[in-house]
């Protein structure tokens, strides 16, 4: 699969570098060498290299002076069946510090050597077509998991899962622009599209609208944001050290105590989350707590679920709202309103189905464990392309038809990475770590 790419030809790249496992000490240090000058790199530091795809033991030796660096095990990669499509050597070596950094001050004094940038060896596994786009960012995902959930979501990514449904939708559309360009062609006297075609595009842009309505990957990754709002005094502050388990907010009496926002990331019912607490929502005179209620108001808005403390009737609008009714030991708040949880961040009442509650509504935010998830840039590919389609009306005009098509199969193309995505591209493997 051809890949546009600012990187220059194979044979006139440089032969990059880099440690590719943790920093030492470590039991074993991986140390790659990738590109044209990758075997007679590896010739200069052990002599003969293994077979291809197999391992030898052999001992490093510096190749200025001949000293005995480390015994390692070496691995041989010939292009183009290899991890970045060019040849490759791989040292595992000791991983002492010093065995290390006299193995790479080694490389170092090798002519046409230099060091690896951050996700430069992804970079050119992408440049050779051996991954797209969307895997390469299931392996920044991957590399960044810090939960079982992340893990398995990034997996489903790098291991392909998108390129190969992507493929799939390529296949029809493809199918649908050659039977557009044949209606250009050859059926001159109408100007109509066949409504088979019409269909096909209805039926493609039906699938990926499916796609679009799936939960999204970012609140795996970021945390389902949990906002909680309310006038001041409502216990808005009490109920996210609660949670929390930890003081966290400063609570007193006096109205309009919390100014600016406050973030706990945490895990409620196994699902993580970003609890937030913020100003309580009432006209301000004074500046800064004007400032800290029009900060309330957005996160509101952007809240995934809406935590409200206040009268009922007040409540903002939202899809993921729960109605709070706090300070439930005291005699005088009176029975909770229909619909709301009571609860009493003093004595723990009600906690246990409030954090029920959110949790589910959390859950119902994150993508199943065996789905595969699409981010807000692929999403957004995704969009552009079933908007396209829709162009694709029962009247429209055979031309319209192989135009939306057209601006269908760009989309796909930036999708995959195959146009258009140099910002993309550099943003993306900047979040590597170096030997990646």
């Amino acid at each position: 699969m051809s890949r546009p790419t600012s990187f220059r030809s194979l044979t006139d790249r440089p032969t990059i570098y880099a440690l590719s496992s943790g920093r030492p000490p470590a039991a074993i240090s991986v140390i790659r060498v990738s590109g044209p000058g990758a075997h007679g790199a590896g010739e200069r530091l052990c002599g003969t290299l293994p077979d291809a795809r197999t391992a030898g033991v052999r001992e490093l030796r510096n190749p200025a002076t001949g000293e005995v660096l480390d015994q390692a095990l070496v691995l041989r990669f010939d292009s183009p069946a290899s991890a970045t499509g060019e040849d490759i050597v791989e040292f595992q070596c000791h991983g002492g510090r010093a065995v290390v950094d006299a193995v790479l001050a080694a490389l170092r004094g090798i002519d046409g050597l230099r060091e690896a940038e951050p996700g430069e060896f992804t970079r050119r596994a992408f440049a050779n077509g051996r991954i797209d786009l969307t895997e390469a960012e299931g392996l920044a995902d991957l590399i960044e998991a810090e939960t079982e959930s992340q893990r398995k979501a990034a997996l489903a990514l790098a291991e392909g899962g998108l390129r190969k449904q992507i493929a799939t939708w390529q296949e029809r559309l493809l199918a649908l622009s050659a039977q557009a360009e044949r209606a250009i062609d050859y059926d001159e006297d109408d100007e109509v599209a066949d409504p088979a075609l019409v269909a096909g595009c209805a039926d493609l842009a039906v699938d990926l609208r499916l796609w679009l309505d799936r939960p999204r990957v970012e609140p795996l990754k970021d945390g389902v944001r949990v906002v909680v709002a309310g006038p001041p005094n409502a216990g808005k502050s009490s109920l996210l050290n609660a949670i929390a388990g930890q003081e966290r907010a400063i609570v007193t009496p006096i109205p309009g105590t919390t100014r600016d926002h406050i973030e706990v990331p945490l895990a409620i019912e196994g699902v993580p989350v970003v609890l937030t607490d913020t100003a309580g929502l009432r006209p301000a005179d004074d500046a800064v707590e004007a400032i800290g209620v029009a900060r309330a108001a957005n996160l509101v808005g952007a809240a995934d679920v809406l935590l409200w403390l206040g009268v009922p009737g007040d409540a903002p609008a939202h899809p993921r709202r729960v109605m709070v009714h706090t300070m439930a030991d005291l005699a005088e708040r009176g029975a909770a309103p229909e619909g709301s949880i009571a609860i009493s961040s003093l004595t723990g009442e009600g906690m246990s189905a409030l954090l029920n509650k959110v949790g589910g509504l959390a859950r119902s935010l994150l993508p199943a464990e065996d789905a595969i998830a699409l981010n807000r840039r692929q999403a957004a590919e995704l969009a552009c392309a079933a908007d396209a389609l829709a162009q694709a009306g029962p009247a429209a005009d055979v031309v319209i038809v192989a135009e939306a098509l057209r601006q269908a199969r760009a989309a796909f193309d930036r999708l995959t990475g195959r146009a258009g995505v140099e910002d993309v591209l550099d943003a993306l493997f900047a979040r590597f770590c170096l030997g990646k």
